[in-house]
């Protein structure tokens, strides 16, 4: 299996933005972004259909919605061999049972294999970071189409984790000089 880099970095993908998600039921939203992201076919002996099942699963156990209009709905597989991350736009809105009873506009999903903690954990922390920027969401919603928001999420996200790592590398030099 060859992975296909972008300029974003090693968890988003060129082909990772499912525009115009037009559909009421969270899960059918959720079933749709994993059909039209591209960034799912990159998993090996997996089935889209069978990890959507996968996260869908684990939104009927509890809603990954955060509020702001987006949820961070994710699954995990052994066979997901590195983190990807996808995105779904709905203009319309969608009733995801957010904790401020908003409807969600961005679905980010995100898939990765169940030994890979800290990666997901450091995507997890990176998409919700940006998620509360208002500017972030707004500048999603008003792409002119799917490659838009693709360069806008993809150079948000790496800048965001770059931040991160640049953060993790000096605490880690701090506690090696207490």
């Amino acid at each position: 299996m060859g992975m296909s880099m972008s300029s974003y970095g090693p968890f988003f993908h060129h082909g990772c933005v499912a525009w115009h998600i037009d559909c009421n039921d969270k899960f059918e939203a959720i079933r749709r972004i994993v059909y039209q992201s591209r960034v799912f076919e990159e998993i090996d002996g997996l089935d889209p259909n069978e990890f959507a099942d996968i996260v869908i699963a684990r939104e009927r156990i509890q809603s990954t919605a955060l509020g702001h209009g987006v949820a961070v709905a994710h699954g995990r597989s052994p066979k997901v061999e590195h983190p990807l991350v996808a995105l779904g736009i709905s203009h319309e809105g969608i009733a995801f049972d957010s904790p401020d009873g908003q409807p969600v506009h961005l679905i980010f999903v995100v898939a990765n294999h169940p030994s890979q903690q800290v990666d997901y954990l450091s995507i997890l922390s990176t998409v919700a970071r940006l998620a509360r920027n208002p500017s972030f969401r707004n500048s999603l919603l008003c792409a002119t189409g799917g490659l838009e928001a693709e360069h806008i999420f993809g150079q948000a996200f790496q800048e965001r984790m770059e931040a991160q790592y640049a953060l993790g590398r000096a605490m880690q030099a701090r506690a090696g000089c207490a």
